[in-house]
């Protein structure tokens, strides 16, 4: 069955004790609650869909509590222990066609002992790859299994998309360690706004899989909780390297902005010794310019040439001062 807007029930299998699974549709689902006796199920099924709607809070026997919040809107990673069951959101990077990777999506899930309910609004590659491996014959022997896969698969995705941002902050300081480099305006606050967007979720996620392997008692096994602390480890990890990234482009934003001060005080510094130059000039000109009676040289042909010599000897004199001062 692929997934798609139009189905209901994207992926639905239900295991039995001896390992063998078994694909279900969504008339299997709909008429009957999520958990059955002797078998054990995972239904990933469309958020968005009506009909997973009507079915959530009228006939899937799961708490109402949890149905409102496995349909909001909006959630933040965490995890819940609610009655029999644990209430899990986590996020994963956006890697559909068209869209950021620091966008990222949610994915709500109701575990029991008997039923993994998994809900999205847009595809999970996570997801996907649970099924082909149910239908490579490799059956997860619990719910907890098919909760462990998803979060690590998860983990998976988001650890490459950081990488990139770390090698993207090193390309930042190359260019800017180049003699006159600069970077285009917006480039720094893309780059920031990416790195505050995945770590917006990030820090939370880490959070609620601590969570979840300690309130996971009873419904996961040793196994499935020393490799959750593992997954819970590798999302902090991943969470210190988005801290550093974003310290390194603060950095970077503040080594952008002094280079463009400095460049900036160069040239006023430039108009302010062309001002310093041409204000005496400019004074000068401008008293023998008045054209009043008793000016002197005005009936001399050689005024003109001594009043530029004298000009030019003055702009040297200023010049020189300014070198000795060391403003040149």
């Amino acid at each position: 069955m692929s997934e798609t807007a139009s189905n209901p029930l994207l992926y639905g299998f239900e295991f039995d004790a001896d390992g063998h699974a078994k694909r279900l549709t969504w008339e299997d689902v709909k008429s009957g609650p999520a958990e059955r006796p002797g078998v054990y199920r995972w239904l990933h099924l469309d958020r968005l869909s009506p009909e997973v709607r009507d079915w959530l809070t009228e006939t899937s026997g799961i708490d109402e509590v949890i149905d409102e919040s496995l349909l909001q809107e909006d959630t933040r990673p965490r995890c819940l222990r609610h009655g029999p069951g644990l209430l899990i959101n986590l996020r994963g990077v956006n890697l559909n066609e068209g869209s950021e990777p620091e966008d990222m999506i949610a994915i709500r899930m109701w575990m029991t002992s008997g039923v993994v309910v998994s809900l999205r609004a847009f595809h999970i590659k996570a997801a996907q790859d649970l099924r082909e491996e149910i239908m490579a014959g490799e059956v997860p022997r619990s719910t907890g299994e098919i909760i462990t896969f998803i979060a690590a698969r998860l983990t998976d995705r988001i650890e490459p998309v950081v990488a990139e941002l770390d090698a993207q902050a090193d390309d930042f300081e190359d260019e800017l360690l180049a003699p006159g480099a600069s970077l285009p305006k917006t480039a720094l606050a893309n780059f920031r706004r990416k790195v505050l967007a995945l770590r917006r979720y990030i820090i939370p996620q880490r959070e609620a899989l601590a969570h979840l392997a300690r309130e996971g008692e009873g419904l996961l096994s040793q196994g499935d909780i020393l490799y959750l602390r593992e997954i819970a480890d590798r999302v902090t990890r991943i969470g210190e390297e988005l801290d550093s990234i974003r310290e390194r482009s603060l950095v970077l934003q503040e080594q952008v902005i002094e280079e463009r001060s400095e460049r900036m005080n160069q040239r006023l510094f430039v108009l302010a010794i062309i001002s310093a130059v041409f204000l005496p000039l400019g004074f000068v000109t401008g008293l023998f310019g008045v054209n009043l009676g008793g000016m002197p040289g005005a009936g001399d042909p050689l005024a003109f040439t001594f009043l530029c010599t004298a000009m030019l000897v003055v702009t040297g004199g200023l010049l020189f001062l300014f070198r000795k001062m060391r403003w040149l």
